[in-house]
């Protein structure tokens, strides 16, 4: 195996492994995440409020939907980091070939379902009338084009899967800078709007999955795709759905429980509508390096649970809380102190500005709670433990969540208490992941993870 383009985390120095491979994770993330931001921020400055609001407030619905393949798309990642951490050469081309043809049949499904679901989806969620033409244009654009979202997304987790997280950011940056170029083109050259913007997205994303797809065929590595191996394996599926349903129901979940506090925001008017889209835009940008440092220790417990490492398992968790803590503080700062003009990027209303600084200002400092649930989340899902953490945020980013939404509107008529609804869901996850992890007994899971691919 190619050591320029897959990374044995078995062995070596773990905190350099996990910074070496976090960082081209980290900037393909970041790189990803521009696609959606570049739209508002040249929708909200050319189209005004309405138009940013229809682009940022269709978020929750796209992650509810998405959310679920996601899962599928980690628990792809989870099986095939296993086979390739103990050397197992054709349970992990079975799984790399199950992993594409089930993602398509997918990624058609959600296409449909996606496009037909839209206006229901939008009226659930209380969006503006002033917003619901130009919302319900982008989001029926925007699944056209899910299929080609879900390719890239499969294709680079099977890369990231074999350490290799380098070429899934090198297509990102080519497709992202492509994305700038169209959205100004579309929506300023052409004055498309929203639609414009919807059209720049779908385009890159189809040639990030082109590009992806294209590498795995092409490849020299053992998990390199032919055609003649492309079917169903029903064992492979059967460890796939094990581990990515859970992780894909509580996504979806978790995303469409999101859909309840858009709609409450919504009832302040448009400007708050817009001013939440922009907070949720550069938080996101926050929650990156932590999410990535958790995506990592992913495919490095994956890894070493195959190799049946459990000492080296335990020095990566340290590690992974240690560097997702000090990126987040070293983030929330900054962000709290310059949030008005970072808001203006998006829409100099004031009334947007306003709001918008308030979100960031009541939540970002609380980002740093996530560090403990989304890494302890990771690691558990890298022994194969899936079912716990979704049960864990599920309770904690649902129940939990739309209880306290539920009272602190019927309470007051303020903002305040609606606008930190998500760091108190966040603050019960982890304290609840926490107390699991310690009594999980993972370390058996480790165990039998490293009988069962070393054999099959």
């Amino acid at each position: 195996m190619s050591r320029t383009s897959t990374m044995d985390m078995t062995q070596g120095s773990i905190r350099k492994e996990l910074i070496l491979f976090a960082i081209p994770l980290l900037a393909g993330n970041v790189f990803q995440q521009l696609y959606n931001t570049i739209d508002s921020i040249i929708v909200g400055q050319v189209v005004g409020p309405d138009g940013l609001g229809a682009v940022t407030s269709v978020a929750p619905a796209i992650n509810t939907l998405v959310g679920f393949f996601m899962g599928f798309s980690a628990g792809s990642s989870v099986v095939i980091s296993h086979y390739f951490g103990a050397k197992n050469t054709e349970g992990l081309r079975r799984a790399v070939h199950t992993s594409i043809i089930c993602t398509f049949i997918l990624g058609l499904v959600l296409m449909v379902v996606g496009f037909f679901l839209t206006p229901p989806l939008l009226v659930f969620m209380s969006t503006p009338e002033t917003v619901m033409p130009l919302a319900t244009q982008y989001l029926q654009i925007y699944f056209l084009g899910i299929v080609g979202l879900m390719m890239y997304n499969i294709g680079s987790a099977i890369l990231r899967a074999v350490g290799d997280s380098v070429r899934p950011l090198i297509f990102l940056i080519i497709t992202s800078i492509l994305n700038i170029f169209l959205d100004l083109f579309f929506v300023i050259n052409l004055h498309m709007g929203v639609a414009g913007a919807a059209y720049a997205t779908i385009i890159s994303q189809f040639i990030s999955a082109i590009l992806t797809i294209a590498v795995l065929f092409t490849s020299k590595e053992c998990y390199n795709l032919r055609l003649k191996e492309f079917a169903i394996d029903k064992s492979i599926l059967s460890q796939i759905i094990t581990i990515g349903m859970p992780a894909g129901i509580q996504s979806a979940v978790i995303s469409f429980s999101n859909l309840f506090v858009q709609s409450y925001i919504n009832r302040f008017g448009e400007s708050s509508t817009a001013g939440w889209g922009a907070y949720g835009r550069i938080d996101a940008f926050v929650m990156l390096p932590m999410q990535s440092i958790a995506l990592t220790a992913t495919t490095f417990v994956g890894q070493n649970a195959g190799a049946g490492n459990v000492d080296r398992i335990k020095k990566g968790i340290r590690e992974a809380l240690f560097l997702a803590a000090i990126c987040t503080i070293a983030l929330v700062i900054p962000e709290f102190l310059a949030a008005p003009k970072i808001v203006s990027m998006f829409n100099s209303d004031p009334e947007v500005v306003r709001y918008g600084t308030l979100f960031i200002r009541m939540n970002c400092f609380f980002d740093i709670l996530c560090c403990s649930n989304q890494t302890h989340a990771g690691v558990l899902r890298g022994v194969g433990d899936a079912k716990a953490p979704m049960f864990i945020m599920l309770s904690s980013f649902v129940v939990f969540r739309q209880i306290y939404l539920f009272i602190a509107s019927h309470l007051t008529s303020s903002i305040y208490p609606i606008s930190i609804a998500y760091p108190m869901g966040w603050l019960v996850c982890s304290i609840i992941m926490l107390i699991y992890f310690k009594m999980s007994n993972w370390e058996l899971k480790v165990d039998a993870s490293y009988r069962n691919h070393a054999m099959n």
